[in-house]
Parts: structure tokens; sequence; C-alpha cells
């Protein structure tokens, strides 16, 4: 099987650049997968996962104005295409112009497009006005079109399924980055751990808030925040000015996160959008409880409400901070959600998902 991938940049620490290795790398050592994947304007940038020494990648040099930048984008597209000359292509580009690539393509290939987002992704403010508000209806239907053009459309949860209305739609979840752990960790510390990236999406302004109510009456316990900061370090500022002190620290991603989920003792996610919340299965896959809003989409597929985790309605701050201190004052409660956590979570190995993706790879092709 010769599977391309056609993509942005996986140079970073994000999920999708995390799955896409994970998939990859293990289509290539278990399915004898020849994969090739498409990046763009990535240049010699440095991988922060590992990506197979087997992977062959085409970096496009694309610029200048919008119509500049699209006849390369196209022309260098089929360049590659016919180099390859693929069984199957896979886009992930959560971006709009993902949703076009069959439309732009010379050869008919087989082709799917992995949705790694919720479609509110491109909301940046809480309550848009009139305009906005049009722009992202707009921008809703050019995806719905686009969506129809692919021979098949894949998800991560039931909950994305509400988002969509083309037929071609798959529900395929991510798969674990790591092995679930075999027993629960009894030596916990009294942390709370975050992990995303400093934009808008991931809510951090509002865990500050939350974390603002309740801090003083724990005082040993601290909330790490880990992941991609802005230039304006605009919530690290945030959180200084609403005077946390210590009690809340900031870091850059890490490759070992599984150690920095193993030493907490609860998950908290405030997003106001996934797409599927791979943080989440990982932190469980270690038997750490979560607490996060019922965000479109993805926690309310993942966390079973009071059994290995809690699902808050969407903004509700006072909601969140009552039930987190609850978790907080409770470690036996904590205990056995974690040990509800590592049985749950097992649906998510990798071994169970990508038996799913080599099959809809074959059955593309065959059809």
């Amino acid at each position: 099987m010769k599977l391309l991938y056609i993509t942005n940049q996986v140079c970073g620490s994000g999920g999708l650049e995390r799955v896409l290795a994970i998939k990859a790398n293990y289509l290539i050592q278990h399915y004898d997968y020849e994969i090739h994947m498409i990046t763009l304007n990535q240049g010699k940038e440095k991988l922060f996962y590992d990506f197979s020494d087997q992977i062959v990648f085409h970096d496009l040099n694309v610029s200048g104005n919008p119509v500049a930048y699209f006849k390369q984008y196209k022309r260098q597209i089929n360049e590659v295409v016919d180099l390859v000359s693929p069984d199957v292509i896979s886009v992930c580009d959560d971006g709009l112009k993902g949703f076009f690539v069959p439309k732009i393509l010379k050869k008919k290939i087989p082709i799917l497009y992995e949705r790694h987002a919720s479609k509110n992704i491109f909301k940046n403010v809480d309550h848009p006005g009139l305009l906005t508000r049009c722009k992202y209806a707009v921008m809703s239907s050019l995806m719905d079109i686009g969506a129809r053009s692919y021979d098949a459309f894949i998800v991560l949860t039931n909950y994305n399924l509400t988002e969509w209305t083309n037929e071609n739609i798959h529900v395929i979840p991510n798969p674990l980055s790591f092995e679930v752990n075999k027993e629960l960790n009894h030596n916990e510390q009294n942390k709370l751990i975050f992990v995303g990236s400093h934009v808008f999406q991931k809510g951090i302004d509002r865990l500050l808030k939350i974390w603002e109510t309740i801090h003083t009456d724990f005082p040993d316990w601290s909330l790490e925040i880990y992941g991609k900061m802005d230039e304006a370090k605009t919530y690290s500022s945030m959180a200084a000015s609403m005077e946390l002190g210590e009690s809340v620290r900031f870091f850059n991603p890490v490759r070992d996160i599984k150690q920095k989920y193993e030493e907490a003792s609860i998950y908290v996610m405030t997003s106001r959008s996934e797409g599927f919340g791979m943080v989440l299965i990982e932190a469980m896959s270690v038997g750490v409880p979560c607490v996060a809003f019922d965000c479109p989409c993805g926690p309310t597929d993942i966390i079973t409400h009071g059994e290995d985790g809690f699902l808050i309605e969407n903004g509700a701050i006072e909601t969140f901070a009552e039930t987190l201190s609850g978790l907080m004052k409770n470690k036996t409660q904590r205990l056995q959600m974690g040990e509800k956590a590592l049985q749950h979570v097992k649906r998510y190995e990798v071994a169970h998902v990508m038996p799913i993706w080599d099959h809809l790879f074959n059955t593309l092709i065959k059809k």
C-alpha cells in the first residue's frame, strides 16, 4: 500500500502531529505501508515527535498573494502526486483549503479527509457579532460543500457527526500515544495538569478564572500548564495580574509528557471546542481522572461522567470550580475514578484503532 498524507506542518508539538506520527509509524511497522507526506513551508524545521525514517517527506514552498499562493499549491501538489503515484491519499488539514484538494487533483485517486478539529475552531470570540456570525456561516457552508467531494470523510467522535451533513462520514477515534499503565500509581502529587497550546480555543483564560476562585483553599496544591506559549505570553501575564503566584506554573511542551501526567492527581480541560481531546485519553491511560467542559466535540465521547471523570456544562465556571474542589478533597474518589479510567481507555489503544484504518484504505482502493 502506498499512502500519501497531505497536511500543513508536522514539526510542532500539537495533537495532530503526534497522531500522524503514531499512525504512520504503525502502518509502516505492522502493515508494510510505503508512506509519503506532503508538508507546507516546513523547511528544515526539527520534528518534535519521532516519525519513522522510512517516511518520505515532500515539502511545498508556497508564498505570495492568495491567487499566487493557490496556483503554487495546486501545481506542486500535482507534481508530488505524479511522482509518488499513491494508492490512496489522506488529507489532514483543518484549514479551509483542505476541503478543496479533490477539486485540484488531476489524477483520479481514492481520497479521504481526516477532520481533527470541530467546526468551532474558527471562532475566536465567545459572543460574535452579526458580521462575524455571517462569516462563520459562509465558512461552514463551504466546508460542507468540500466535504462531499471526498470518497470518505473521517471524524473522531460521535459528537462530531452532529456538525456535518454529508453521507460519506465515518467515526474513527485517535489512537493512544502510549501504552496503558498496568496498575494505578498511588504516589500521586497534589497537582492539577493542563496540556495545550496557548490559543483561544483551549480556554486557558477560563482555567485561570476557575483556579482563582479555589486556589487559596488548597495552598498545598499547584496547577501546571504545559504547551506552546504565544509571543505575548498572554496567560502567564493574566495569572500574574490575578496574583496567583507560585500556585500556577507554565512550561513549554515536553517530549516525555507521560511522566508529567503520572505526577498529577487530576487533569483539567477547559477548552471551548476540541476535535477529540488526546490529552484526556493520555491522562486516563496513567489513571488520572479528568474534569472537562462538555464542549464540542470530544469529551462527552471519552469521559463517562461520574465514573472516570466529570463533564461540566460548557462555560459553567462556578460549577467547574465546585466539582474540581470536591474531587481535590476526596482522594478515595480520585483513586476509584483512576481505576475506571485505566479500564475505559483501553478501547483507544493503537492495536485496536489502526486495523480500522487499514480496512478503510483497502475498501477505498477496491471501490
